[in-house]
């Protein structure tokens, strides 16, 4: 720009008038563009051509093309309004704009806006000539700072400027467009109000209400395309009004802030839109009152917009540790367990390349610049560790060990740098050993092997492992006795106990997957573990592992399993005999013996006989009790961790059969119900192993349903469907109230909801595995699944409504005779959801309690639908696909037919019908089927089964879509084959002449559909639809028009009084069948 001087003022300008007018917005657009946009704002007078508006619109229409001339386009549209809205310097060339005034520039900047409005979203044009407006502007702005000069950044009012009375003009043009008829140019102008406020740094203040305004009202649009540029303009105003609040006291203000992101908040919340509320997610400022409403996203049903906030959100938020452990837990958990894969990869990433970097202090990447990796560093790692409080989430199901998997694997350099050398292991803390033992679990299961070698090489061997564990097997014990000699009243020392059993766990989770080949390390690690189990402080979790462990060692042989039963229960004796010694009193030797054998063959308690016994006191007593109940719970604990890892026959184990004798049946008959209770789970789990004793004490397992508590009932659930998954269903069948055992846990919705979910899972396995085989058993439970899915009972239990919602389609779909089996129950279970929802409340809104009844039906005939079930080497789009044997449909026809015949309610009836409509009809089916079929429509169709409008279409529907058919295989059959072989008590359809033409009769109205039977050889149906008049025009539900039946004497020429010969008089149908005979 030419050089000016500081005293120059801007050119005064006379006013361009205004008129209203409904001149052609853009003549290239449509009609209806043009007819909306002009109806909703007033339009600058057209006014006669000029050398400035060919400079401006050429200057438009290159900006068009490419954004890569956008820069260049915008220095030299600057320049034409320096030369409109400045005094030419002395000795510069004039230029043709210099004849024209500011407003002019205004005028036909503005007109070029305008025709940009109508142009759709999917044309390109809009959307790079907004663009290059916005950087106009920026430039624009830029070079008026230039002419000011220095200017006071405090100051409260902005200085004007040509731009910003551009700007002002602009907008107060495009504002009314906010609100027109046309969605794109509602689109367009919200879009260009949202760049503008992006693309400068500051606004006038009454020009920010106005915009505020403005935009706040198209949130609420219908159009998704256009809330999401209204949200990305809100997205700035909210974060310069939250930046005003902290600088203002105004209240006012403040409470303005406070509103525009309430509603902002709101709209990221529940906007039906995944694209609005993505786009609201990442323009929101962060700030300590949005955050958890950002984060919160981490749950949204978009994929996408999950994803967003672990690519960008939480990178953007800067240091991980700012945010609380809960929220850290949360949010990864979340990510890596995510259903969707882009989702889970982001998760990951965010974990090994941003998290441990905060760690490791590197500083976050500049915008749009490359993050810089720190080297591999052990100290930042075991800190990232700490961070996500590893001790609870690198438990079994917890997300450490899934993060840890997805570190090793995208981190080489760590994978390669990490060292664990003897002081290592020496100084092991919670966090270093899951280093360890994350490592040692993906060197030995990822990459088929691959990485094999790098845990032999880096992990020690076996005999080290023994040592390491034996060493904090030691620590771990000390730790529990300070603790309960300290009464658990110190919380370190009950902190340093759980972190001291995590090591020994993590230890033991390594030592199941050495290599035992080594003898020597064998033999040390079977004799700590041997001696290990004998400890009674030691907690179950370890006690678990170590039984694992120990059995992982014996031969895998029935040997080596006798082996392993024997070991484990000495260590058995040997707790019992070590907690007994503790008590109180005198024995020797014989008498530890004899508590060791005779413990468990009391029919109660177990308790030692001694002679010499002082009396204790009453708090002594109750010790004395507690103990022995706890002998007990350790060893039934021991002994279960063992049946969980044995398979042989129980009779064949001497050791098992003792065990099963002297410590299971007398814990089952105890009278303390911590005992008693895990005793049941032992005897379980030898049924499990003996199909007579499973038989012998089904009867018991069915007692302690019956009688036990909510925890009691779904362990004896657990275990008679394991029963019944290991032995077969025969005991099912033989059994009979083990049925009623499982109905009544399937029907137990509002009394226990967590039984109702525990037999609806167990229900759903034994159906699904096929292990029920009895049609009547099948049917009883899956009518039972099928009314527990729909019932208001079921509404607030999310596992069950969860585990069906999986199953049902599941089963049906898998195979053929599953959707036969749903299509014998569905209209039973229909007509007891009937049932229930006549019986619910008048004065509640039955529709929010239960689904509808037509609802109901609609999944039912889904379920059934031939076409979705499974056949092998087919695909769903393979053509064999589209005709298959629809039999199941056929079938659930002549049901529906049947129960229309019936005393059922005439609601139940429209019921019924409506689902004839959504039946598979399919000319692959049985030809028999389809005949019968169609024999009982039309009986149904000759009796005037049905009264209401909507279910006669239904039962018409599928009468053409049957009679079609059955034309089609007559037509396909010689006529002597048809006479002899497919006689029936209503006689098939006939070939008539080419002149004959049939009308089925059956209505009363003039204005009703005439079918047509065209001759030839069984030609098919026509339809002649006749003018209908306006009360008998009803149109069912589905929005199509009913088919009606010409009434009986409607009038054609060589016509018959019937469609087919099933509707012959009762003469002609005798002549027909004397002729066959």
């Amino acid at each position: 720009m030419p050089a000016r001087a500081s005293t120059r003022a801007p050119r005064t300008s006379a006013a361009v008038s205004q008129k209203s007018s409904v001149s052609n917005l853009n003549p290239r657009g449509s009609a209806a563009s043009r007819a909306s946009a002009s109806a909703n704002v007033d339009i600058p007078q057209e006014t006669p051509d000029n050398a400035l508006r060919q400079q401006v619109a050429a200057v438009f229409r290159e900006a068009q093309r490419t954004t890569a001339s956008h820069r260049k386009l915008a220095v030299t549209l600057r320049k034409i309004q320096e030369a409109c809205c400045y005094e030419p310097t002395s000795g510069a060339k004039r230029s043709a704009a210099s004849d024209f005034e500011e407003d002019d520039f205004n005028v036909e900047f503005v007109r070029c806006i305008l025709r940009v409005m109508p142009v759709k979203k999917s044309e390109g044009v809009g959307e790079k000539t907004i663009r290059f407006i916005g950087l106009f502007l920026r430039h624009a702005v830029d070079k008026d700072n230039e002419v000011l000069g220095e200017v006071d950044e405090d100051a409260s009012t902005m200085p004007e400027t040509p731009t910003t009375r551009l700007t002002s003009h602009m907008i107060e043009a495009t504002m009314p467009l906010l609100t027109a008829k046309d969605k794109f140019v509602r689109f367009r102008s919200t879009q260009l109000i949202s760049h503008i406020i992006n693309s400068l740094d500051a606004i006038d203040d009454e020009l920010f209400q106005k915009l505020r305004s403005g935009l706040l009202k198209r949130v609420r649009d219908k159009e998704a395309m256009v809330r999401v540029q209204a949200v990305l303009g809100l997205g700035r105003l909210a974060g310069n009004e939250a930046e005003a609040k902290d600088d203002s006291e105004d209240s006012d203000h403040a409470g303005a802030a406070v509103s525009l992101l309430d509603k902002l908040l709101e709209v990221v919340q529940n906007d039906p839109s995944a694209d609005v509320r993505r786009s609201l997610l990442v323009n929101l400022p962060i700030l300590p009152n949005t955050l958890p409403f950002l984060l919160e996203r981490a749950r949204d049903q978009d994929a996408a917009t999950r994803r967003a906030v672990y690519s960008r959100i939480l990178p953007a938020l800067g240091d991980f540790r700012h945010l609380s452990l809960s929220m850290r837990e949360k949010l990864l958990r979340w990510g890596l367990r995510d259903r969707d894969e882009n989702v889970r990869k982001a998760a990951g990433r965010l974990f090994r390349e941003r998290w441990i970097e905060d760690c490791a202090g590197t500083p976050p990447p500049a915008e749009n610049g490359q993050a810089e990796v720190s080297p591999p560093s052990l100290d930042a790692l075991l800190e990232l560790l700490e961070r996500i409080d590893v001790v609870n989430s690198g438990v079994e199901n917890g997300v450490g060990l899934e993060a840890m998997k997805g570190f090793w694997e995208g981190r080489p350099d760590y994978r390669e740098a990490i060292a664990f050398d003897d002081n290592f292991w020496e100084t092991l803390s919670a966090e270093a050993v899951f280093v360890a033992r994350s490592f040692n679990d993906f060197c030995r299961s990822e990459g088929n092997g691959k990485y094999e070698s790098l845990a032999e090489e880096k992990l020690p061997e076996v005999t080290k492992v023994a040592f390491y564990l034996e060493r904090y097997i030691k620590v771990l014990i000390d730790a529990i006795k300070r603790a309960d000699e300290l009464d658990n009243d110190d919380e370190e020392e009950e902190e340093d106990t759980v972190e001291q059993e995590f090591i020994v766990e993590q230890l033991l989770h390594i030592a199941l997957t050495l290599d035992y080949s080594d003898e020597v390390g064998r033999r040390k690690m079977y004799a700590l573990l041997r001696q290990t189990l004998s400890i009674p402080e030691l907690p179950d979790d370890v006690t678990k592992l170590t039984v694992e462990v120990l059995r992982d060692i014996c031969a895998p042989d029935s040997a080596g399993e006798k082996e392993f039963c024997s070991i484990v229960l000495e260590a058995v004796a040997d707790v019992h005999d070590t907690i007994v010694d503790d008590m109180p009193g005198d024995g020797g030797d014989d008498e530890s013996f004899h508590s060791a054998k005779s413990a468990v063959s009391s029919d109660t308690t177990p308790t030692k006989k001694r002679g010499k016994t002082p009396e204790l006191s009453e708090e002594e007593a109750a010790k004395k009790a507690i103990k022995e109940i706890m002998i007990n719970m350790k060893c039934l604990h021991i002994v279960q961790c063992m049946l969980s890892n044995v398979a042989g026959n129980l009779q064949q184990n001497d050791h098992l059969v003792s065990m099963l004798n002297n410590l299971v049946v007398p814990a089952v008959r105890s009278h303390e119900a911590p005992v008693r209770e895990r005793g049941l789970v032992c005897l379980g789990l030898c049924s499990l192993l003996d199909r007579s004793l499973a038989e012998e004490n089904l009867t018991l397992f069915m007692h302690f349903f019956t009688k036990g508590h909510t925890a009691l009932q779904i362990t004896a659930l657990q275990i008679l469907t394991d029963i019944l998954n290991v032995h077969g269903a025969q005991l099912l069948s033989s059994n009979p109230t083990l049925l009623k055992v499982y109905i009544k846990a399937l029907r137990s919705g509002s009394k226990s909801p967590e039984v109702q979910a525990a037999a609806t899972v167990a229900a759903s396995k034994l159906l699904l595995g096929r292990v029920v085989s009895d049609h009547d058993v099948s049917a009883e439970l899956l009518k039972t699944l099928v009314v527990a899915y729909f019932e208001p009972a079921s509404a607030g239990n999310q596992s069950v409504r969860q585990a069906l919602n999986y199953f049902l389609p599941v089963f049906c779909y898998s195979r053929a005779e599953n959707q036969d089996l749903m299509r014998a129950v569905a209209l039973d279970a229909l007509h007891t959801l009937y049932n229930v929802r006549e019986g619910l409340d008048d004065d509640a809104d039955v529709d929010d309690e239960m689904v509808s009844l037509s609802t109901i039906g609609a999944c039912l005939v889904d379920w059934t639908d031939p076409r979705k079930c499974y056949s092998p080497g087919l695909t769903a789009d393979s053509a064999e696909k589209k005709h298959v044997n629809g039999d199941v449909h056929l079938d659930l026809a002549k049901d529906v037919i049947e129960r229309l015949n019936g005393n059922w309610s005439k609601e139940e009836k429209k019921i019924l019908s409506s689902l004839l409509t959504k039946l598979y009809v399919s000319p692959a089916s049985s030809e028999h089927k389809i005949r019968d079929v169609y024999a009982d429509v039309c009986d149904a169709v000759d009796a005037q089964l049905l009264a209401d409008a909507a279910s006669r279409n239904a039962l018409y529907k599928i009468h053409v879509a049957l009679g079609k058919i059955v034309n089609a295989l007559d037509a396909a059959v010689p006529p002597a084959a048809v006479g002899s072989g497919f006689r029936r008590s209503v006689s098939r359809a006939t070939s008539l002449g080419v002149e004959d033409k049939t009308v089925v009769s059956s209505g009363t109205s003039a204005g009703e559909r005439t079918v047509v039977m065209g001759g030839g050889g069984g030609g098919g149906i026509k339809e002649e639809e006749e003018e209908e008049e306006e009360e008998d025009g009803e149109e069912s539900k589905d929005g199509t028009t009913i088919m009606r039946t010409v009434v009986e004497g409607t009038v054609m020429e060589g016509v018959e009084d019937s469609l087919v010969d099933e509707l012959l008089t009762d003469e002609e149908e005798e002549e027909v069948e004397e002729e066959e005979e």
